[in-house]
């Protein structure tokens, strides 16, 4: 049958009633967006998301707690607290030693409408205190307490210097299991008794409790205590150690809470420091300031400066100023030995830790690489020569381990005393070629002499700038040598400060050495400060990781990029102090004094500063004004 759609006849339209209406604009984009979002949700049940990966694999409510995966959660809330309660109260709770979270939340009240109950209450008091005088009852303190407190909020209120709020603070903690869930909300509960603090456990609300502590802003167990600025102002996080004692030196200013950083460093359990910092990060001001401050204490003084930096200090103070180099006359013999001190300590014991020394610094001096490290050392057969040749040299000058004293002896071997034995010992060509240089040759000024240097003053300085690179470290090495025999000699309140002590750390005799004395200081009352700005070079020696173990105290100031992520897993730095040192200004950082540590700022005085500047442009400007004045004196003369 064939159909004409030109007849009318065999055309059947559609009543009006199933005839598709016409979609309007609006509809058609809301037809599209059902069916984009479908096709959208359709594609997401295939992929994951964030929420998917810190998805716990369960998660089972009851009364008691929640079961998170492998982790059972309860939260804590407060309900009411005392009268008055001390700044950093929360203190113990934020530094609880188990993972918590911590909510706090903060309702606004319009002061209109606390000032109208408090209008009220006042009234209800104020009555009860009218009729227990009225009737002849003894006075109530705590009624008359109450109306103190609460005419002083009005006034507080109506004048805007306190604000009132609903405060709403809950505690949620973590645990393997239920016993030690249990075993943990007694101890919180314990904490918050000790302040006067009433809290509970959120029974049948463990749900909400916990997502009242998730960081979403979504308060679903709404327990509320009224409170004003001051106490809640009390409740903030804010806490750092407070490193304050009753004695000692201004360190700086606390960055957390502007108090001032005062410590005795000789009141912990040993007085060595260490100091780490970029260049410029102001380590050498920081260093020169304890320095200038521990003279007031009257405490004596060593530096060892490789770098010149410490002159103005000395000339400002008085100090003495002793350049060592190869033209100086300024000599350090290595082969001197501790000054009598009248103790146990015989004479063998001396001469063998003697010539253990000089061995180290021979070994810098002459000693060739051996092993994949390259450490410099001897042959066996070179070193049982010098082991002999060593105590034969002080055998020359009357120095032998049958000695009773070493009292009144000031006459000591020199380099050349060794050289002259060792010619004359069978195979000890070798050591003579290589050590004639500094007895003969280039090297002859340096430690080829009786010692001159005196150490009397309060401050002693030594100067090691116009020195080799390659001179430098057994010159450091004899120097520290030497003075740890002065030391040794007489107990008194020291501090020896080793400026760029990486120099040391680079050979393992020296870095040894330098150990070895961070050990022994603390029995002959000496703190040791070492100071580096190569923090690589200084903690990748194991050495260098012993030093920083062995020092109570340590000032980590703006660290590179570089280094900052050894000296956070050195000092198990959390990640805010790790960018705290690497977005330090100059002068700022963070300060250690044994168990407690604050982000510090060194603050000095107009004349401190002038003292102990290192600033190349404001240094100067300090020469041109002393000249200015020079020249003005030079005139008043003249006329």
């Amino acid at each position: 049958m064939a159909f004409d759609l030109n007849n009318p006849k065999d055309v059947k339209v559609a009543p009006p009633a199933l005839q598709p209406k016409p979609i309007s604009e609006a509809q058609a984009r809301a037809m599209q967006e059902r069916t984009t979002l479908e096709e959208e949700r359709i594609y997401r049940r295939g992929t994951v998301s964030v929420r998917d990966l810190i998805a716990p694999s369960s998660f089972e409510v009851t009364s008691a707690h929640l079961h998170l995966g492998d982790m059972y959660v309860r939260t804590l809330f407060v309900t009411t607290y005392p009268r008055y309660v001390g700044i950093g109260w929360g203190a113990p709770i934020i530094n609880y030693n188990s993972t918590i979270d911590i909510a706090m939340y903060f309702y606004p009240i319009k002061p209109e409408v606390i000032l109208k109950q408090l209008r009220n209450k006042v009234g209800v008091l104020e009555a009860q205190v009218i009729s227990d005088n009225e009737t002849g009852k003894p006075r109530d303190p705590i009624r008359e307490t109450a109306l103190r407190d609460v005419e002083q909020l009005r006034d507080d209120l109506t004048q805007g210097i306190e604000h009132f709020f609903q405060f709403a603070f809950y505690v949620t903690l973590y645990a393997k299991t239920v016993e030690e869930l249990d075993k943990r909300t007694e101890e919180i509960e314990a904490i918050f008794g000790q302040k006067l603090i009433y809290s509970k456990r959120g029974f049948y609300q463990t749900e909400q409790g916990f997502n009242s502590t998730l960081p979403l802003l979504n308060d679903e167990l709404a327990i509320t205590f009224n409170m004003n600025t001051s106490p809640i102002a009390s409740s903030y996080p804010f806490i750092s150690s407070d490193v304050t004692s009753d004695n000692g030196i201004l360190y700086g200013i606390n960055r957390h809470n502007n108090s001032l950083i005062l410590f005795d460093r000789f009141s912990l359990q040993n007085a060595n420091s260490v100091v780490f910092a970029t260049s410029g990060a102001g380590k050498s001001y920081a260093v020169k300031l304890e320095i200038l401050r521990s003279m007031m204490m009257g405490v004596d003084v060593i530096v060892i400066d490789p770098e010149m930096e410490y002159r103005q200090l000395s000339d400002a103070v008085g100090g003495t100023y002793i350049n060592v180099s190869l033209a100086s006359d300024s000599k350090v013999n290595p082969f001197d030995l501790p000054r009598a001190k009248g103790d146990e300590t015989s004479v063998d014991d001396v001469l063998r830790s003697a010539v253990i020394t000089l061995k180290g610094l021979l070994r810098i001096m002459i000693g060739k690489p051996m092993g994949e490290k390259g450490t410099l050392s001897f042959t066996p057969e070179e070193d049982s020569l010098l082991d002999r040749a060593l105590l034969e040299s002080y055998a020359k000058r009357d120095i032998t381990p049958d000695l009773t004293t070493l009292e009144g002896i000031v006459d000591y071997p020199i380099l050349e005393d060794l050289l002259q034995v060792l010619q004359g010992m069978n195979g000890g060509d070798n050591l003579v070629a290589r050590l004639e240089k500094f007895t003969s040759g280039t090297f002859s000024g340096l430690l080829n002499s009786p010692t001159t240097v005196e150490m009397r003053n309060q401050l002693v300085i030594f100067s090691v700038r116009d020195l080799e690179d390659e001179l430098r470290a057994m010159a450091i090495y004899t120097i520290v040598n030497y003075i740890w025999n002065v030391v040794r000699s007489e107990r008194k309140k020291r501090i020896l400060v080793i400026d760029e002590a990486w120099w040391l750390m680079q050979n393992e005799d020296s870095a040894k050495f330098i150990f070895a004395l961070v050990k022994r200081a603390r029995k002959y009352y000496l703190g040791v400060t070492t100071i580096t700005q190569d923090v690589n070079d200084f903690l990748g020696s194991s050495y260098g990781q012993a030093i920083v173990t062995n020092s109570s105290l340590q000032l980590l100031m703006k660290q590179s990029p570089a280094g900052v992520d050894r000296i956070a897993e050195t000092f198990n730095l959390t990640q805010s102090e790790k960018y705290l040192l690497l977005e330090s200004a100059v002068g700022e950082g963070i300060f250690f004094a044994g168990q407690k540590h604050a982000a510090i700022k060194i603050v000095a005085s107009y004349t401190e500063d002038q003292i102990v500047t290192t600033n190349p442009q404001q240094l100067l400007e300090i020469e041109k004004e002393k000249k200015r004045l020079a020249a003005e004196q030079a005139e008043e003369r003249n006329a």
